[in-house]
């Protein structure tokens, strides 16, 4: 009998497979998403609302995407689909950084530096465009998988021809600002790559440097120091022997005083503050200073020591004197107090030298090796050496002179290549700069304007912006030239007849609509000239002979103009962007480069919003690399989990800070999108072509007691998720959905499935039910849809045509409209958090009750519950089903001051239909089944003969 009550019940039945099969299905539906025209159907929905412009940071064009690219890319995609459902206009123009080092060192890997440097300049750049173009191909293969929606076949590229006129563009306009220069100062130079650094390129990392003091004997004698003359010295202390060549001043502290110490019938000269410390290391003894005639030790402070003169330590035999200077930067923590200081190889030194009109030396060449010369010459015995080659013998120079106190290794923080990885050097070369401190035309300085364009920008997390703001407040110029053969020429020219340099309106003018034309590759292949015509004339002595600059721009100002090449210059986009997403890296990177281009060029920052995310690493908190074997290939995890597990890992971890990925982390996430999947599917078991929302459902307002509870939580949780997704927050968006599905499936699902499978298909109690479960299908298909494209895309083909939105495809889908605002669910809300309490206190009361034998049945349905509620819980409670929220046979409910339950064997026998226990024969027509089921039996026309 029982088989045949089978057939009277309501049992789930779907297509949508229990499995998903992601690796196989989604790149089936990838390419119908291509073949249906999903993102320009997108665009075309919301062509005349308001646009919300995420601009994408280019990434470089090297090598297949990683894990950190993944996350980029799918949290891009996660907020433009989100907005897209709530109205906006979304064009997302992908891009991609294609100059600069990395692929001009790949293309030098490839060939052999030998073949390499014979190249001329035009065949160098063919063969670095032609790998730029390969490894575009490649991520962009890479980013689609991801499911990312995007203008894939249009993405903006920074070699073009219009690019390449962009790069002049924004070095025109702030150029005619004044905040342009080209000086000779010292800058990062990769003795390596032979080229300049930025900020921005640099990465620190331990280094072992000798540390010297070393005396330097004076040719001046200060005031007081008189009988000293002939023996006076003044002690100083470097971590860079090296540079002591290029020696030029010292530098003291300002406000400092400064003593004379007795040793060895010399008086030296350093800071009275750390004469103790010093003359320990030193073995000097007990410290004995120069005293005056009342007795009081000599002293002076840095300023009143300055403009006193020594012998240069190298060539001061020669006749070379070095000066004494002060600036606030020396400190007093170590050292002597007194430092050496070479203007050609410290930025520090160089401004300082500056001050006092100190001359920079340079005896470095662009291998970083000393020019050769006789045994003194400009190197001495390290003539030719590699600079840190030398230090040893620069050392032992010091020593066999006499002018060595110590030497000491230390272990320190020290500048690198990005690129290369070896230890830079400062060098003094002839550079470009932006200039962060001069006034320009609207009498602030650049730093000054971008600081205050900062202010009005909202950053995510809020705390990033005071990193941004620390480095702009810090930053040196800009140094914008690199010398490389593939970028963008800096658009400047060298008059032949008088060395004048030629930047004017009228050159850049010509120079931006040649690179429009013709692009930047001209520059190397031809004669500009003659394509300039009469621009190209030197305004100091009227010469026709320019000789075009080789140097080419900074890549970060590449990428960083891309506000312009991208945002201004595409009809769909909007200068300034809505938002700007990259690691927390592009601080000093991409965020920064966009920054001070725009702000230099029009005043105004480019970004009205900044999100900044953490690094991607491995489960035990380690950067990923090969060597470790702990990298996480995108490419291959969608080949092996899919897409969808990918994007819900992005969605589940706090994408401020670094994040944790190995195999054991995706394996959970794949975990929970199986039960997402479930619970979708366990919807889908009901309405799929059963009950249709439009026609079926029960008014929000006439719902049962538990159905209307259920429904206020469904609007609770959505008001958190689009609160999450407004801040950018995917892992709250995450947390709450997961455990809201959780919740379900332990709660309200499980408990009025019974109603459900049961009931009458097209009664009352059915209904209610099923329109709840059409409201949670919907608000999940909806809220999951940024982040699970594939699987929301796959729910579709499902639904009933009422809960599409009209649409065929996820995407196009609009943001979930909850029944009722969170006014009017306090109420309810309240009353649904009181029954969890109640569900709680019986469930403990259940298992308390079977460990200690008043039931032996292992399933609640064979219970009675004696329930003690206090009295506004229970008339909150008071129209809800409590047997069905508890699935037992049945509650009774009695007051009292808070909650409690007993749990005793409930009476009457299992129902063979429904499995509940209850007394049966309530329906006479169907004495073996309860008296709901009896009813539904009738209303079907069953025989028990049947």
């Amino acid at each position: 009998m029982a088989s045949n009550y089978k057939k009277t019940m309501n049992l789930p039945t779907t297509d949508f497979a229990m499995r998903g099969n992601l690796p196989k299905n989604e790149p089936k539906r990838l390419a119908e998403w291509e073949e249906d025209h999903v993102y320009e159907k997108l665009q075309e929905k919301n062509k005349d609302a308001k646009p919300f412009v995420l601009h994408d940071g280019p990434p470089y064009a090297n090598g297949p995407i990683h894990l950190g690219h993944a996350q980029n890319k799918i949290s891009k995609d996660i907020i433009n689909r989100y907005k897209a459902m709530r109205g906006f206009r979304t064009p997302y123009v992908p891009g991609w950084d294609c100059h600069g080092q990395p692929i001009e060192h790949k293309v030098e890997t490839m060939l052999g530096t030998e073949k390499f440097n014979q190249l001329p300049t035009e065949k160098v750049r063919e063969l670095c465009r032609k790998m730029a173009v390969e490894q575009v191909d490649t991520q962009r293969q890479g980013f689609k998988r991801l499911g990312v929606l995007a203008e894939w076949e249009n993405p903006y590229l920074t070699y073009v021809n219009d690019y390449d006129a962009t790069d002049v563009e924004i070095f025109k306009a702030i150029f005619d600002r004044g905040a342009i220069y080209r000086g000779r100062k010292p800058v990062h130079w990769c003795s390596h790559c032979h080229t300049a650094l930025a900020e921005a390129e640099i990465e620190y990392g331990d280094e072992v440097s000798p540390a010297v003091f070393v005396r330097f004997q004076m040719t001046t004698v200060p005031a007081g120091l008189e009988a000293w003359e002939g023996k006076l010295w003044v002690d100083i202390w470097t971590t860079t022997p090296w540079t002591l060549p290029a020696d030029d001043i010292v530098i003291l502290h300002p406000e400092a005083d400064y003593v004379a110490v007795v040793h060895d019938g010399k008086a030296e000269i350093m800071a009275q503050a750390l004469v103790e410390k010093d003359c320990e290391k030193f073995g000097y003894g007990e410290v004995e200073l120069v005293r005056g005639a009342d007795g009081e030790p000599w002293s002076m402070t840095g300023i009143e020591l300055a403009h006193n003169k020594y012998k240069q330590p190298i060539f001061g035999d020669q006749g070379v004197e070095g000066e004494f200077v002060y600036a606030d930067y020396v400190t007093l923590d170590d050292g002597t107090g007194i430092v050496h200081g070479a203007p050609g190889h410290g930025v520090d030194d160089y401004l300082v030298g500056m001050k006092f009109n100190i001359p920079v030396v340079m005896p470095v060449d662009d291998d970083g090796r000393f020019y050769k010369g006789d045994e003194l010459g400009t190197g001495g015995p390290w003539s030719g050496m590699e600079v840190n080659e030398a230090n040893p013998k620069i050392i032992e120079w010091l020593r066999e002179r006499g002018t060595l106190i110590l030497h000491e290794d230390i272990n320190h923080s020290y500048p690198h290549c990005w690129r290369c990885k070896q230890p830079v050097i400062f060098r003094a070369t002839s550079q470009w700069f932006v200039s962060m401190d001069k006034a320009l035309d609207g009498g602030h300085t650049l730093r000054e304007e971008a600081l205050d364009e900062l202010s009005k920008v909202a950053f995510y997390p809020p705390h990033a912006v005071k990193r941004i703001g620390s480095m702009v407040e810090g930053r040196p110029d800009w140094c914008i030239s690199r010398q490389r053969n593939w970028g963008v020429p800096i658009p400047a020219f060298t008059c032949e007849d008088c060395g004048e340099t030629v930047v004017n309106d009228a050159t850049l003018d010509a120079v931006i609509a040649l690179f429009r034309s013709k692009g930047s590759d001209c520059w190397f292949t031809d004669d500009p000239a003659s394509y300039l015509g009469d621009a190209c004339v030197c305004p100091k002595c009227g010469g026709h002979h320019l000789k075009t600059n080789k140097d080419i721009l900074d890549v970060w100002w590449d990428s960083g103009v891309s506000h312009t090449a991208v945002c201004k210059h595409r009809d769909n986009l909007e200068f300034p962007a809505d938002m700007y997403l990259e690691g927390s890296d592009q601080h000093r990177g991409w965020f920064m480069s966009s920054l001070m281009t725009s702000v230099g060029a029009y005043g105004t920052a480019p970004y009205k919003a900044v999100v900044s995310q953490g690094f991607t690493l491995d489960g035990q908190g380690r950067k990923m690399s090969k060597s470790l074997g702990n990298v996480i290939d995108p490419n291959k995890e969608c080949d092996t989990r899919g897409a969808d597990v990918m994007r819900l890992w992005v969605s589940s971890v706090d994408t401020s800070n670094d994040v944790t990925c190995d195999d054991e982390i995706l394996s959970h996430v794949g975990e929970a999108y199986r039960k997402i999947r479930n619970t979708l599917r366990f919807l889908l078991g009901e309405i799929e072509g059963r009950f249709d929302p439009a026609t079926d459902a029960v008014a929000v307002d006439d719902l049962a007691g538990y159905d209307k509870l259920a429904l206020a939580r469904l609007c609770q949780v959505h008001e958190i998720v689009t609160e999450a997704y407004e801040g950018y927050r995917f892992n709250v968006v995450y947390r709450n959905l997961y455990d809201y599905v959780t919740e379900l499936s332990n709660g309200y699902l499980n408990a009025t499935k019974d109603r459900v499978y049961c009931g009458q298909a097209d009664g009352y109690d059915r209904r209610s039910a099923l329109t709840v479960w059409a409201q949670i299908l919907s608000m999940l298909v909806h809220d999951l849809q940024p982040i699970l494209v594939f699987t929301c895309d796959e729910v579709m083909a499902f639904l009933p045509e009422s809960m599409r939105d009209g649409q065929t495809r996820a995407a196009l889908l609009d943001w979930f409209e909850a029944p009722w605002s969170a006014e009017e669910t306090s109420a309810l809300l309240s009353a649904y958090n009181q029954l969890a309490t109640a569900r709680d206190v019986f469930t403990k009361a259940f298992e308390e009750a079977k460990e200690a034998g008043v039931v032996t049945e292992g399933t609640s349905q064979a219970a009675f519950a004696t329930l003690t509620l206090p009295a506004n819980a229970a008339t909150a409670l008071a129209d809800v089903d409590l047997a069905e929220v508890f699935v037992c046979a049945a509650v009774e409910v009695v007051s009292g001051e808070g909650f409690s339950c007993t749990v005793a064997p409930a009476k009457g026998e299992k129902c063979p239909r429904c499995w509940n226990v209850r007394e049966l024969g309530g329906n006479a027509n169907h004495p073996h089944v309860c008296e709901r089921c009896g009813d539904v039996l009738d209303s079907i026309g069953f025989s028990e003969e049947d």
